[in-house]
């Protein structure tokens, strides 16, 4: 990291040899307090967060970021893995590479707090990471949890698509589960803040489609982990979700049903009344309040040491 960069960037071998383009926003001063796995939304990257985790890292939390496999540099930069493909992803693959990524960082940071951070798609895969019944992840590995923050969660979509074209797209998946689909999102939908969402339709690194299977996945695990899997969050670790009420993107009532389901100790629902789908990108002090909340609730939970014998 340069003195006028606020984060360091390095390519990362991950699962299967893939490539995957990282971010480390690290702790400006000593050894972090805690330490976070961010992990991003639909068709976007990494790069859209560089006003936000500066600010963790100035509150002594470092913040570990990558672009997700299918997607931003990981999928379109020269340096990416032959293997690599635009929106080719399943949570299988996706609950891998978080679990590796989080075996990565404990043993970079052996005695620091962990946190797993989501947003939209990648709220949804925090979501139900803890949740799985088989590998991946391990509950080994869900054991490194100290917490869980999920943003604008994907667990319903606000406007569902069709149930035919759900049904034929989810047939389709066994056939070809590579083949690629445009999955549009209103840019005036993401937030308040029109520079940002003119700044999202420009990027290269933004397109707007998603893999038959990624797709499957990214609908039907949502669905699912409301209607059943939310009854296999570990009892003792805390769960943060944060939704805005006037997310035309994502459901926050999707997000409240969770929040109302799950039978966990230390849980928190906080909704922002008026708030579009990208509360980090949302003007006239939303955003410093959003960033601020989400880093105050780690610090009140940093001295939360995982217990494995109650998971």
């Amino acid at each position: 990291m340069s003195a006028s960069s606020p984060f360091s960037e390095a390519w990362l071998t991950g699962p299967g040899d893939l490539k995957f383009y990282t971010r480390t926003y690290s702790a400006n001063a000593g050894a972090p307090k805690a330490v976070a796995l961010f992990v991003h939304g639909f068709a976007e990257h990494v790069g859209r967060y560089d006003h936000a985790f500066p600010v963790w890292a100035e509150r002594g939390i470092t913040v570990f970021a990558y672009d997700q496999r299918g997607f931003g540099r990981t999928a379109l930069d020269p340096q990416r893995s032959k293997q690599s493909a635009y929106a080719v992803t399943s949570w299988k693959d996706q609950f891998g590479d978080i679990e590796w990524w989080l075996k990565h960082l404990k043993k970079e940071y052996p005695t620091q707090p962990l946190f797993l951070v989501g947003h939209s798609m990648g709220g949804g895969l925090a979501l139900a990471f803890p949740t799985r019944t088989q590998p991946p992840p391990s509950q080994e590995t869900v054991g490194l949890l100290s917490g869980v923050i999920a943003t604008s969660p994907l667990l319903l979509q606000t406007f569902p698509a069709s149930k035919l074209l759900r049904w034929a797209g989810g047939k389709a998946r066994f056939i070809a589960p590579s083949m690629t689909i445009a999955a549009p999102v209103v840019i005036e939908d993401l937030s308040h803040n029109q520079a940002a969402n003119e700044a999202n339709a420009k990027d290269p690194l933004i397109i707007q489609k998603g893999s038959l299977s990624g797709l499957h996945d990214m609908l039907s695990g949502g669905e699912q982990l409301l209607q059943s899997d939310f009854q296999h969050w570990p009892r003792t670790l805390p769960v943060l979700i944060v939704h805005g009420t006037d997310d035309r993107v994502t459901s926050h009532k999707a997000s409240q049903e969770l929040y109302n389901k799950l039978t966990v100790e230390d849980k928190k629902l906080s909704l922002y009344e008026g708030g579009y789908h990208e509360l980090v990108h949302e003007p006239d002090g939303v955003k410093e309040k959003f960033t601020d909340e989400l880093i105050s609730w780690v610090e009140a939970h940093t001295g939360t040491q995982p217990d494995a014998s109650k998971l």
